[in-house]
């Protein structure tokens, strides 16, 4: 194990700026944490989670995937894809890292998406263990370990120093970069932080929440449930849910006509808008309360039936945070699992 002190950060920064680029969790004007291209001066922020998840890095909210040239009959197909510079992804929480392997499952399986595909195989993803969860915090109710993480390295950050631990090649690479501001130690620090770390996830107040109820081969058991209307009845439908969700794959892919090409892009989508998988014969889940279902029976029920037992939600607790009328997935699966009335 390897411990870099505080005072060596920005020399960290600085020495992987110089072979990649490098994102990490900068806090905003506003208080808000987001992902930023590090440049100097920049402070890592210690806030527990980004306003929006890293799913972005692999997945972005938008973008360009051909051009097209007409002229008379004749049309030009312009193929726009490039090969991505080597990229680190720093302080990544646990949940998100395990949105990654979610996502694999989406984009890199047969047909694979080549344009995720690539930006996943530059990627080094540097992931930083929690020691100060939140209330809306449930990741461990999907076997999600907060405070030992996966990735190519993972990090632990205590006092004002962080102790790292290469998991892969990748990894080790980069690791190696860091040789000359880093020092061998033992785990001493990091096991008493891990202690202290998880007698707070005790006292969460989601720690209860358990995913037994749910999974593959349910859908029978939920799909009418009547419960599904008054659960839906304040949902304004406005995707904010989605948007923030590290885990939503949903896109829709649309053409733009500057006049002198036009532009076939790729953007987010929601399961909760009312136009999302509209058809020449209509939408069909016409009513709030199937797409307000569909969401939620995806995360719980048809996704883990689809890959291995696996749910779509790695308990990350931003949907918990931001929905406008505070209805989320843990109502649901209360309400559903029979802990909680409607």
């Amino acid at each position: 194990m390897l411990k870099i002190t505080g005072d060596k950060f920005p020399k960290m920064f600085e020495i992987l700026s110089e072979s990649m680029s490098v994102y990490l969790p900068v806090k905003r004007s506003d208080g808000k944490t987001e992902y930023k291209k590090w440049q100097e001066g920049d402070l890592w922020s210690d806030a527990l989670n980004t306003e929006r998840s890293a799913k972005d890095f692999f997945f972005p909210q938008s973008e360009n995937l051909m051009k097209f040239k007409v002229e008379g009959k004749n049309i030009e197909v312009i193929d726009i894809r490039d090969e991505n510079e080597d990229f680190v992804i720093f302080g990544a929480k646990a949940c998100d890292v395990r949105s990654f392997e979610i996502l694999d499952r989406v984009f890199l399986t047969e047909p694979v998406d080549s344009f995720y595909k690539n930006r996943r195989e530059h990627a080094v993803v540097v992931t930083a263990a929690c020691s100060k969860p939140q209330e809306t915090c449930f990741c461990t109710s999907f076997d999600i370990d907060p405070i030992n993480p996966v990735g190519d390295i993972t990090l632990w950050r205590e006092a004002d120093a962080i102790y790292l631990e290469a998991k892969t090649e990748k990894g080790a690479a980069l690791v190696e970069k860091l040789s000359e501001i880093s020092e061998e130690c033992d785990n001493t620090e990091v096991e008493a932080g891990k202690a202290r770390t998880a007698k707070v996830f005790e006292k969460l107040p989601l720690k209860g929440l358990g995913n037994e109820k749910f999974g593959g081969g349910k859908t029978k058991e939920f799909f009418d449930s009547p419960l599904w209307a008054p659960l839906s009845e304040a949902c304004l439908g406005c995707g904010t849910c989605t948007f923030v969700c590290p885990t939503c794959q949903c896109y829709d892919i649309k053409e733009f006509n500057t006049g002198k090409e036009v532009i076939r892009y790729r953007c987010w989508d929601s399961c909760m808008y009312s136009d999302f998988t509209k058809m020449a014969h209509g939408n069909n889940r016409n009513s709030q309360v199937e797409r307000f279902r569909q969401r939620f029976m995806h995360k719980l029920v048809y996704f883990p039936e689809n890959n291995e037992g696996i749910f779509g939600c790695v308990g990350c607790g931003r949907c918990l945070s931001k929905c406008p009328i505070s209805m989320n997935i843990v109502k649901v699966m209360k309400a559903l699992g029979g802990s909680e009335n409607v």
